[in-house]
């Protein structure tokens, strides 16, 4: 069985080959996209393993998808097959580096959509230390949500540490309100909290990154782990009081900020799952965050162990 369970929705992912609007694109590149998907193969990749709990369609891309999976080391027994709804898709735009391209989603109705807590059942805890969860299946639907919450507290009832990264997309969610009352009450079920500065303004309120993680703290969390964007490195807090600040990684040049935010989580747990300090697994996810963001695609620069530490070792 896996160290590290993640449930969320893959999609099918379509990167315009050509610098044109996507309307006027003829060719593009197929690859596979979700932030727990950049999670699992960041993972993998320095050697962990990781289980991966969802549902597609029965559909090419689908099948597509569970090869993928299996291809890069994440185990996908737990994804299972739709015949009746189709496998969600996003649609990229090609654009200059260091631009956030258009992106597309075809996400509505899908067989993910209809997953549900009941769906949860078979899972086989023994050896998982770790869950990680972000708030975007949530949004997806109220059965996704339902999931999602049952999940994380089955985690707790097995002694495995939760992680919980909000994701936000505003466009998911019914309204502003919904979005940050679910976020925050999932928020509340984790041991460890990764939001951004900007996510955690809009979630509780506050301004300074200390009022966010004492937010977090104050409902339950053991551990607060806030990027503060660009240079400026992260912010962490534990419940005992202790503080820090972990620096960033020099970044030659940015070419696609998609998947940096995944990276982070991705250094961050797998440094905890190593039993190193919560200041020495921040260090590693803006090493890794920093890597994501030096490459194009969504999961292309996470890397394996061999390249991170010659990242971390060279600055």
């Amino acid at each position: 069985m896996a160290e590290v369970l993640t449930i969320g929705e893959p999609m099918g992912l379509f990167v315009a080959e050509e610098a044109k609007p996507l309307k006027d694109v003829q060719t593009f590149t197929r690859l596979v996209c979700g932030a727990e998907v950049n999670f699992s193969i960041g993972l993998s990749r320095l050697g962990h393993t990781v289980s991966y709990v969802s549902r597609v369609g029965s559909d090419p891309i689908g099948q597509h998808i569970r090869d993928f999976l299996q291809e890069n080391g994440i185990e996908a027994g737990y994804v299972q097959v739709d015949r009746e709804h189709l496998t969600g898709m996003q649609f990229k735009e090609k654009a200059p580096e260091g631009v956030d391209p258009l992106v597309v989603n075809y996400r509505r109705h899908t067989a993910f959509s209809y997953f549900t807590p009941e769906d949860l059942q078979g899972i086989d805890w023994q050896g998982v230390r770790h869950v990680h969860v972000t708030g975007i299946p949530a949004a997806l639907s109220a059965s996704c949500c339902a999931a999602v919450e049952k999940l994380m507290d089955e985690a707790h009832a097995h002694q495995a540490m939760v992680s919980f990264d909000p994701n936000l997309r505003p466009a998911l969610w019914p309204s502003h309100k919904v979005m940050v009352r679910t976020l925050n009450r999932l928020a509340a079920k984790a041991d460890l909290v990764l939001p951004g500065l900007g996510e955690g303004k809009i979630l509780t309120g506050m301004e300074k990154p200390e009022q966010v993680a004492d937010f977090y703290l104050d409902r339950g969390a053991k551990a607060v782990v806030i990027k503060l964007g660009g240079s400026k490195g992260a912010y962490g807090k534990e419940r005992n009081g202790k503080e820090f600040i972990a620096p960033s990684f020099r970044v030659e040049h940015v070419v696609d900020t998609v998947g940096a935010g995944d990276g982070f989580a991705v250094g961050t747990v797998s440094a905890l799952l190593e039993g190193r300090t919560l200041e020495e697994a921040a260090l590693r996810g803006a090493a890794i965050g920093a890597l994501a963001i030096m490459s194009a695609g969504d999961n292309e620069g996470l890397p394996n162990r061999t390249e991170l530490q010659h990242f971390m070792e060279a600055v």
